[in-house]
């Protein structure tokens, strides 16, 4: 079925074809030519890539700051992974990430904070949460990791560097 392009003052005089059969949209410039093709997955893809994501309440019960330090992780699956973090908490990690693993996804991950670079400490979690493409506010690409098994020498570290962190004012 072809649509006129009516009310669109930069395209008006245009059409668009949508093929169901084909599940593609073909736009036709003013005289007829054909200008392109799409498919409906792409159509899809870019609506997805602009929609405002509802804003979700603050879930977190403990304080986390924003910090840069490196990050291995582990999937049950065996896939190998190092990136870096840009923050933390004493509930979880934002591991910076392209790719992000889907929600769900259970990690076995090792970190170093900054005031001790060589020093890895061990945790487990899970991709509580996904930001597919960067935050024009706030994030990189990448997952909100929940700790789901944490040493407690290792949470009362990550608690001494977010208390010394919010203190100071130097969030690095």
């Amino acid at each position: 079925m072809k649509y006129s392009v009516l009310t669109s003052l930069r395209h008006k005089g245009k059409a668009l074809q949508v093929d169901v059969e084909r599940e593609m949209v073909t736009l036709f410039g003013g005289n007829g030519d054909v200008i392109g093709s799409l498919s409906w997955d792409v159509v899809i893809d870019q609506v997805l890539a602009y929609r405002k994501v509802p804003v979700q309440k603050e879930v977190r019960v403990e304080p986390r700051i924003s910090l840069t330090f490196r990050v291995r992780y582990n999937t049950p699956e065996g896939q190998q992974f190092e990136s870096r973090a840009g923050g933390i908490g004493g509930g979880g990690l934002f591991i910076e990430s392209q790719s992000p693993l889907p929600v769900g996804t259970k990690l076995a991950m090792e970190f170093s904070l900054p005031q001790k670079p060589d020093q890895w400490l061990p945790a487990k979690g899970t991709v509580a949460w996904v930001c597919p493409k960067a935050d024009q506010y706030t994030f990189s690409p990448g997952m909100g990791v929940r700790f789901t098994e944490v040493d407690e020498g290792v949470r009362d570290r990550i608690h001494d560097v977010v208390k010394t962190t919010q203190v100071t004012g130097q969030a690095a």
